[in-house]
Parts: C-alpha cells; sequence; structure tokens
C-alpha cells in the first residue's frame, strides 16, 4: 500500500502534506463591539424580576438566581466604554511588533517549560500544536498576567446584567449569555465574585464567553469542575477543543508558511480569497522562503500580503483559518501563530515589512515608558507591555511633539525624540 505523503520543511520543522493528485479536503469568537442604544424598556430591579423566569426554564434555582442578582447594580459603564474608546488604526507589522513582542516570546518561553507536561497531554488528546496555544494565552491573557488586573478585568455578571437590560439592539446575544453565566453558577464552576473578565464578559487565560466555557470547556485538570482561571489547564485544553470543534483544526498540519514570490509576480493574485493548491502556486513562481519547490503538494492554499507588495508573502493553509475562528480577523490570527512561532524558536518574516521598521527590544519599551513617565504621561506602569495607557501616553507625545502621524505606536522616532527631550 502507498502513502502518498511528502514532507514539507517550513523553517526548522518537516510537516507531512499531501502529494498533488491525493485526496485533501478542504475545510464564536469574539465580537467587534456594539454601538450601544440604550434603552431599557422597564426599570433594572422589575427586569431582574421578569428575567427570572428566563432562568428557571434554563435549570437555574431561585437561590442561585438570589444570589447572584442580590444587591447587584448593573455596571452602566459599558455603554460608555464602547461610544468613547479610543481608535488606535494599526497597519500589519504595528500589530504584530506590538503584540509579538520581546516580553511576550521571553514570557512564553518560560511559559512552555513550565507547563510542557501539559501542552504534551493537549496534544496527544487534541492534537493541536503548543505553539498555537502558547500564542493565544499570550494573546489573551499575557499568560495570565492581566486576571487579577481590576483595570481590566471587571465583575461579568454587572456587565452582562447592564447589556441585556439596555442594549436594545443586541439584547438576544447578552440575554443568552447571562443565561449561560447563570447555568455556569448552577453547577458550581464558579462564583459570581470569580468570575471577573472584559466588558463583554470574556473570563479567564483565554478570554471565554460564557457560551463557550459552557459548551466547549473541559474539566481537564479533574478536579471536578471546569475553570478558565487559576491553573491554565482547562483554559487552554477547552480552547483546544473548541480549535478542532468550531475550527476544524487538523493534527500535525502548519497554519502556513513564509514564501518567496519571482520577481514579475501580479500582486493582485494575493487576494487573500482565491484557493490555489500549493502545486498551481509553485507553477505560479512561489517556493517556500527557503526556496523549496511546491510542486508536489496540492493542498489548497490562500496567498496573502500583510503589508502589501514587496513585504513577506504568506501562503495560508487550513489550520490558519482554524485559529481564526477564535476571532475573524487575520492579522489577530497571523499575531496568534506568529508569536507562537517566535516562542518555540523560529526567527522573525524575513522579508521586511513596506514603511516598517524593527519591533523595539523590551529595554527600549521599558525606556519609552519611563520617559514620557518623568515627562508627566500617564503609561500605566513600565513593564515593556504597550497597553492602551501606553498607546494614550504615546499619543499625547506625538501631538506634544508634533510627531505626525499620532497614532499612538511606539516608535524608533518616539524613543529617539524622547531622548531629545522634545
Amino acid at each position: 500500500m502507498t502513502d502518498d505523503r511528502s514532507r514539507l520543511l517550513i523553517g526548522r520543522r518537516a510537516f507531512t502534506l499531501g502529494l498533488a493528485g491525493s485526496a485533501f479536503l478542504a475545510g464564536a469568537g469574539l465580537f467587534a463591539p456594539p454601538v450601544f442604544a440604550q434603552q431599557a424598556a422597564q426599570p433594572f430591579p422589575k427586569w431582574v424580576e421578569t428575567f427570572r423566569a428566563r432562568a428557571r426554564a434554563r435549570g437555574v434555582s431561585d437561590a442561585t438566581y438570589n444570589k447572584v442578582f442580590g444587591g447587584l447594580k448593573p455596571d452602566t459603564s459599558v455603554y460608555a466604554q464602547d461610544r468613547n474608546q479610543e481608535e488606535f488604526t494599526e497597519q500589519s507589522w504595528q500589530y504584530l511588533n506590538r503584540r509579538v513582542s520581546d516580553w511576550r516570546i521571553a514570557t512564553g518561553k518560560q511559559k512552555a517549560k513550565q507547563y510542557s507536561g501539559l501542552f504534551d497531554r493537549i496534544e496527544q488528546a487534541f492534537g493541536v500544536d503548543r505553539r498555537v496555544m502558547l500564542g493565544y494565552w499570550g494573546m489573551e491573557s499575557a499568560y495570565g498576567e492581566v486576571l487579577d488586573n481590576p483595570k481590566h478585568m471587571k465583575p461579568i455578571f454587572n456587565s452582562l446584567a447592564a447589556l441585556a437590560w439596555g442594549d436594545a439592539r443586541r439584547r438576544k446575544y447578552w440575554e443568552a449569555e447571562l443565561l449561560n453565566a447563570l447555568v455556569i453558577v448552577e453547577r458550581g464552576w464558579g462564583t459570581p465574585q470569580e468570575m471577573t473578565g472584559s466588558w463583554a464578559g470574556a473570563m479567564g487565560h483565554t478570554q471565554w464567553m460564557p457560551e463557550v466555557w459552557l459548551n466547549m470547556g473541559v474539566d481537564f485538570d479533574g478536579d471536578g469542575r471546569i475553570s478558565p482561571f487559576g491553573k491554565p489547564d482547562d483554559a487552554l485544553a477547552g480552547t483546544a477543543n473548541y480549535l478542532v470543534k468550531r475550527g476544524k483544526y487538523r493534527r500535525g498540519e502548519p497554519w502556513g508558511f513564509e514564501a518567496k514570490l519571482p520577481g514579475n509576480f501580479n500582486s493582485d493574485l494575493a487576494d487573500n480569497k482565491t484557493r490555489r493548491p500549493l502545486s498551481q502556486w509553485g507553477e505560479l513562481g512561489l517556493t517556500t522562503i527557503e526556496g523549496q519547490s511546491l510542486s508536489a503538494y496540492d493542498e489548497p492554499a490562500r496567498l496573502w500580503l500583510p503589508g502589501g507588495p514587496g513585504g513577506p508573502a504568506l501562503l495560508l493553509l487550513h489550520n490558519f483559518f482554524a485559529v481564526r475562528s477564535y476571532n475573524p480577523s487575520s492579522n489577530y490570527a497571523l499575531a496568534v501563530v506568529h508569536l507562537g512561532d517566535r516562542v518555540m524558536g523560529e526567527g522573525p518574516f524575513v522579508a521586511s515589512w513596506p514603511g516598517g521598521e524593527r519591533a523595539l527590544t523590551l529595554a527600549e519599551i521599558q525606556e519609552i515608558q519611563q520617559r514620557l513617565t518623568a515627562a508627566g504621561f500617564n503609561t500605566g506602569g513600565s513593564d515593556g507591555r504597550v497597553g492602551a495607557d501606553t498607546m494614550r501616553a504615546v499619543r499625547a507625545f506625538q501631538q506634544k511633539a508634533g510627531i505626525t502621524p499620532a497614532d499612538g505606536y511606539a516608535s524608533l522616532t518616539v524613543l529617539n525624540a524622547l531622548r531629545q527631550g522634545r
């Protein structure tokens, strides 16, 4: 019996892929923030009593309902938080530089070593490569670092109750998630006090919405309950379960790879929509970045130039879109897989980004934060992680110093201006 499979070398790794002519099957994440139209049909206390019947129908006892809603005040700041949230427009290279940072890479290496046994078990049980799980963990919660930070995490019942009560446009969605959260408490998997998360209700190491916790969660540490908090076992295993069941992730396959384009390539073909077998991309002159021919492989792939012509050229395979199922953003998915690759020892993309610049080192980001703080701008600390506080401080400094665009990006230009005392 012949096995029509071959090995494609990508970076330091070799993957088994189907040869041309073999059969290969082609194959809710996070939501964009809504525009709120605060419109409550009745006062909050009356709404709470009316909503009780919905909870009973889902099997939530009055005792649990009273425990959750007793003394609860709706966090109506979620309306203003959404309406007034600042926009930071980032190009793909900026998005990656800020997220695939020295801090995340170094911390990810520590976590990969510390939890190597857990990742062994996840790979065996679900087939999801540890580099993908490390990418999610680093992206979603900075490996759990933000979970105890009240600036980032707030009681989710106060938020979800406000949204279910007052967001007329997406009330059904918020009501469903509030009910899911109540069922979680009813099952004894979480308490109202420990269930903290984003303004929209995403919780834990990999930022589960209640529906994901309830339906995709896995008791991977065997303690009798499922929790995205505490030890990362359940959170990472549940996310792997999500990828397999909802993203249709395929064991042992790469997300894709950086390709080399021929000099006369028509960049209009790189639309990140059209799937062609790798062999057809090879006929158009593409190879791996190392120069390996693609003529023997027929897996369908999309070609994406995230920075435009002249930058990295990426051939995206099935598992890239499995990763993207967690959050419908190609930049997000690219950051996840690239962060995971860097944590596991791969280098940056070979092609440079048009108009881009290298990522700042951890020490350089910390220097920017320290100099901004000394100049009276609030960065929220100098830990080398660029969050919203640092971006606001950078933008305010850019505006004061006349640096354009004032986009909040902590760049070499910003660092040099600070050093010059501008």
